[in-house]
């Protein structure tokens, strides 16, 4: 099974495929995520057969929708939406043939009062105890976006865990852009983690540079990678092939892939 992924481009699938075969990458397809797309299930399958009209990779994702996605918010019809959109990115999923697919936690991470961590909490352990006992085919995988600390992601990790097809998605980069001390994420994320992005940036903005094109310390991740994360699959999130291809020559000088 391929341990590390990139982002498949279905207008250049053959570049792609022959980088994903050089390397032994998996596909994450971002292809699904704007509902604009998930509103046409004529336009789903249509990228969904485009794909599956070549021999693909043994491991596949999926990014699921993210946009305004408040599966936990106090309005029911926003409720309502996200769920549908939640349904749908998991439907687009399972049509091109993925094992997982990833969603954000989606929080405010300037909201602090103790009301609003713990409506977060209850309403996500609520919905995604529904999803993961309604798909139990399809692993899901929640991803930290602008969260300033592990915390949220842990404690909603710690009641789901039950769940074989729960994990959580660890994107190192945005740790290290919104986060604190990265130790205290790694520490606290590891138990739960079954997946990674990583990409570079200048530590300040989500850049989603080539890996080693930016500030992160990539021999500190090399060290978390081997000690925390190997068993998880690591998605390289940048887009371009030029990028995906100077990332992976740059994990392969480290002794990563």
């Amino acid at each position: 099974m391929s341990k590390f992924l990139m982002i498949p481009q279905l207008s250049h699938i053959d570049e792609s495929l022959r980088l994903a075969e050089e390397y032994g990458f998996g596909f994450e397809f971002n292809d699904f995520f704007t509902p604009d797309v998930l509103d046409s299930r004529e336009r789903v399958k249509e990228i969904a057969d485009g794909y599956k009209a070549h021999r693909l990779p043994d491991t596949l994702t999926c990014h699921g929708d993210f946009f305004d996605v408040l599966v936990f918010s106090s309005d029911k019809l926003i409720r309502n939406i996200s769920e549908m959109r939640v349904r749908q990115s998991i439907e687009a999923a399972l049509e091109v043939g993925a094992e997982a697919v990833i969603f954000h936690t989606n929080h405010n991470p300037f909201f602090i009062a103790d009301s609003y961590v713990q409506n977060w909490l209850d309403c996500n352990v609520t919905f995604w105890s529904m999803i993961l006992s309604e798909y139990p085919q399809l692993n899901i995988y929640i991803e930290n976006m602008c969260d300033s600390s592990p915390d949220m992601l842990a404690s909603l990790s710690g009641k789901l865990s039950s769940f074989p097809n729960y994990g959580v998605c660890f994107d190192y980069a945005h740790a290290l852009v919104f986060g604190s001390d990265i130790e205290s994420w790694v520490t606290s994320l590891a138990p739960y983690v079954k997946h990674m992005h990583i990409n570079d940036n200048d530590l300040k903005s989500d850049l989603h540079l080539a890996v080693g094109d930016g500030k992160i310390d990539w021999n500190r991740f090399r060290e978390h990678y081997f000690e925390y994360f190997t068993k998880a699959t690591v998605l390289i999130e940048t887009s371009s092939l030029e990028n995906q291809r100077r990332s992976a020559e740059f994990l392969s000088k480290l002794g990563i892939i």
